[in-house]
């Protein structure tokens, strides 16, 4: 995103170097009015005028680029003070200054002042020359047509270049949101995925290493099982971080029935899923896998039951109890589940005993 934000900042940086070079015709039209209708000294003074306004117009340009916005307004001050300097020696088409001035201006003051600012220079532009007589010119129908239509383009240009800007800026943010919400959705599901597979390999490798002397037929059985296990998880870790996994009512149902029975925990868990729609049924897993976990690490149960209907899943047990702890996996749970526009409700049960609800 930096490499696309340089890019375009050195195109808007040509395009304004553009606009600034193209400016200093105006200048070099007042030049040319200068000479025709001073001679002399006074056309050298009217020549030093109009070089000092173009010096100060770069200058202000710079520092309208580098946002200097004090710096901006005393050169467009000094830039005016040369434009008025400058009537004397180009007569009428001194105006073309006004233009450039404007044009700096007009953009960055608010819209009515602005208008009106172009709208009395558009009037001076026609009215003072016809009330000058010594300069024997009529209105200044061109210089107030020039003067309008650059202020106009100028301001569209600018116009242009901050819609664009905003453009860029909502890019980033919304590339950066996309970012944060891929690192929450990779951490949700590692969680979600690794704590019922490492709890499972905790129980069993606990089983193994008491029956390991006593029952090694039935440790090896555990053991192999803990392998199983962990090329599950693996699996899982790869399914989670490229944004592919795949979870099942009939499978988190399958693996918590042996997760519970390596805990010693009876299991009361439906043996069909049929009454649940498709389309809940990958939700209604992850609230399984969550609930079965929890009461694997924390219950210290004798019993669990799995409770299902057609818009509910429940997972409870007659373990210790407790208040619902605040835990990364029943809070990923619950965005899952709002998500899905359903409640949650987690806590203790009476007079002993938790119970997970999921309802949509």
């Amino acid at each position: 995103m930096d490499g696309t934000g340089d890019v375009q900042r050195w195109v808007r940086g040509w395009r304004l170097r553009l606009l600034d070079a193209g400016m200093l015709v105006y200048p070099a039209v007042t030049v040319a009015a200068v000479l025709q209708h001073s001679s002399g000294v006074g056309a050298v003074l009217g020549c030093a005028v109009v070089a000092a306004f173009a010096a100060g117009y770069l200058l202000a340009a710079a520092a309208a680029a580098r946002r200097a916005a004090r710096p901006f307004w005393l050169l467009v001050g000094g830039c005016a003070v040369l434009f008025a300097a400058a009537l004397p020696f180009a007569h009428a088409d001194a105006f073309f200054l006004a233009a450039v001035v404007l044009s700096l201006a007009a953009p960055r003051l608010p819209r009515r002042a602005a208008a009106a600012l172009v709208a009395v220079s558009a009037v001076a532009a026609v009215a003072v020359p016809w009330a000058v007589r010594p300069w024997q010119s009529g209105p200044g129908w061109t210089q107030a047509v020039a003067l309008v239509f650059t202020v106009l383009m100028v301001s569209a240009f600018a116009e242009a270049i901050r819609a664009n800007t905003a453009l860029v800026e909502a890019r980033a943010e919304v590339a950066r949101l996309a970012s944060e919400a891929e690192r929450a959705r990779i951490a949700r599901d590692l969680h979600d995925l690794l704590g019922h597979s490492l709890t499972a390999i905790t129980v069993k490798s606990t089983l193994a290493r008491r029956l390991v002397t006593a029952e090694a037929t039935r440790a090896g059985e555990e053991m192999a099982a803990v392998e199983t296990l962990a090329r599950q998880a693996l699996t899982d870790v790869r399914a989670a971080v490229s944004g592919y996994r795949e979870v099942t009512l009939a499978g988190e149902l399958a693996r918590g029935r042996e997760l519970l029975r390596a805990c010693g925990v009876a299991a009361d868990l439906p043996t069909a899923t049929d009454v649940v729609a498709p389309d809940r049924q990958e939700l209604f897993g992850w609230v399984v896998r969550e609930g079965l976990t929890n009461v694997a690490r924390h219950a210290r149960a004798t019993r669990c039951t799995v409770t299902l209907s057609a818009a509910s899943v429940a997972v409870a047990d007659d373990g210790v109890g407790g208040p619902a702890p605040h835990g990364s996996g029943l809070d990923g749970l619950r965005e899952r589940v709002e998500a899905a526009g359903g409640t949650l409700s987690a806590g203790p049960l009476h007079p002993d005993g938790w119970r997970l609800r999921v309802t949509l």
